[in-house]
């Protein structure tokens, strides 16, 4: 295998930039090309990519369908990317698939909306407020006047622990790009690690298919200062011709999602449907239906390797699989948040056939939460507080839309009748219930309601540094 271009894969690829816990994202609006050009062409150099690790302070940047028009790029190019990526999450065929619906529904999101539209992302990591609030102050003002518009800022952060806002361990799970060299930390860390093909994740190399992940070309023409790699003729894709120059190559999709979570609606619930018969609340049972809807104590340790208790010293393990331990459910529920959205080894003919189809559909993610902490989670304090929810992948209708249609939203999952994932499913395609299965009766939690809620998302792409100078360098 080839070594990765580390010059030329922007740095969050690569890393969570779990060392760097302040976060803020940008989204602006190009309203004028050439002073956006200008603009990139200065952020080109400030862009942290994967070849090296920044103590204090990390910048990347990506573009929407619309960001890559207004800055100039040519339609042939523009109709090479992905149709998904050219359409936009807000559209409403992939409205529908995604469950944006109701109060999910993008005529209602802060951003994103096709009345409300973005065209660049930029994202800035910092190791403390003091240097983020300096950065974010810096970029600011280099803004072009005229040229690129701010729309929205949205802040974020690392909870203690990686606690998500619901209060559970979040972020064990995740597979490995080959070439990163963070397969042995990943063992290290949750004793397990999936090592995935380049091309899962970055566009222009081999994916788990083994052929090139579609990339977007441009003509060599267009490209006067060489400042793209040729496409060779062995290996011209779905979207390229041999002989043209690839914009695509080190570049990844970059799904983003502003999903705010309702925490003390949802431990409410829990609470209610585990009260006592005279009434009275039982946090222990309220504990454990909530760890049954995630499919992991607030710890992390799995269901699968401890379904009686919470156990701490498991709170990192991510080795196990779910059909020799669980096949029917009965540690951990088949529609519980984790077994929905990574199957693993636990849909299909046989364990090995379902963990390689399973393999096909993983996300990089990047995810921070935003708001404070909720300090009784019983208790509605009125703020906004959520996930702002990241990944990165080569194709996001085979990864992300998949797991979210597929999985996440799919009524009769594994075997299920009228059920989707009881955190983040689309409600109208079920009945809104959650089975916990158990012998000899199953328990069947009824009345679910809407815990977490769209603010808003677009498709990005997340270009190679190249590419972004290339982008920097258009004339139109």
């Amino acid at each position: 295998m080839a070594e990765l271009e580390r010059k030329d894969i922007q740095g969050i690829v690569v890393s969570a930039y779990k060392h760097l816990p302040c976060a803020v994202f940008l989204l602006l609006r190009v309203k004028n090309a050439q002073p956006s050009r200008t603009w990139l062409a200065q952020m080109a150099t400030e862009v942290m990519a994967s070849e090296a690790k920044d103590e204090t302070l990390s910048i990347n940047i990506a573009f929407t369908y619309s960001g890559l028009k207004n800055l100039g790029l040519g339609q042939d190019a523009l109709d090479a990317f992905s149709l998904p990526f050219q359409e936009g999450m807000a559209a409403p065929y992939r409205a529908r698939l995604l469950g944006d619906n109701e109060e999910n529904a993008p005529t209602g999101w802060d951003w994103g909306a096709p009345n409300n539209p973005v065209d660049v992302l930029l994202m800035i990591y910092g190791k403390d407020e003091a240097t983020l609030n300096a950065a974010l102050e810096r970029e600011q003002k280099a803004l072009p006047a005229g040229g690129v518009e701010l729309v929205k800022i949205l802040s974020a952060q690392r909870q203690p622990n990686t606690h998500e806002h619901f209060g559970f361990a979040d972020g064990i799970g995740q597979p490995v790009m080959a070439g990163t060299g963070n397969k042995q930390r990943q063992l290290q860390r949750t004793h397990h690690a999936t090592e995935l093909p380049v091309g899962e994740f970055l566009l222009g190399h081999p994916n788990v298919y083994g052929v090139i992940a579609p990339s977007p070309a441009v003509k060599a023409a267009d490209d006067s200062q060489n400042l793209l790699p040729e496409i060779p003729a062995d290996a011209a894709g779905l979207n390229a011709e041999a002989g043209m120059h690839d914009l695509g190559r080190n570049g990844s999709y970059l799904v983003f999602r502003q999903l705010a979570q309702r925490v003390a609606q949802f431990w409410q619930f829990l609470d209610k449907a585990t009260c006592t018969a005279n009434g009275a609340s039982n946090p222990g049972a309220r504990d454990r239906l909530g760890a049954k809807f995630v499919g992991r104590y607030k710890s992390g340790a799995p269901l699968v390797l401890s379904p009686e208790h919470d156990n701490p010293a498991l709170g990192n393990e991510n080795n196990f699989t779910y059909y020799p331990k669980d096949p029917d459910g009965l540690k951990c529920p088949i529609g519980s948040h984790v077994r929905r959205c990574n199957p693993r080894d636990s849909l299909g003919p046989d364990p090995a056939t379902a963990l390689n189809s399973a393999n096909r559909h993983r996300l990089l993610r990047r995810g921070r939460s935003y708001g404070p902490p909720q300090e009784n989670p019983l208790v509605d304090d009125g703020a906004e507080r959520g996930l702002h929810f990241m990944c990165l992948n080569s194709d996001i209708e085979r990864q992300f839309e998949f797991v979210q249609q597929t999985w996440v939203s799919n009524p009769v999952f594994n075997g299920l009748d009228g059920e989707v994932d009881p955190l983040v499913g689309d409600l109208l395609r079920g009945d809104s219930i959650f089975t916990v299965q158990a012998e000899p009766l199953r328990r069947r939690v009824e009345g679910l309601s809407r815990f977490v809620v769209t603010k808003g998302g677009s498709y990005f792409f997340l270009p190679g540094v190249q590419a972004l100078k290339y982008l920097a360098s258009l004339r139109s």
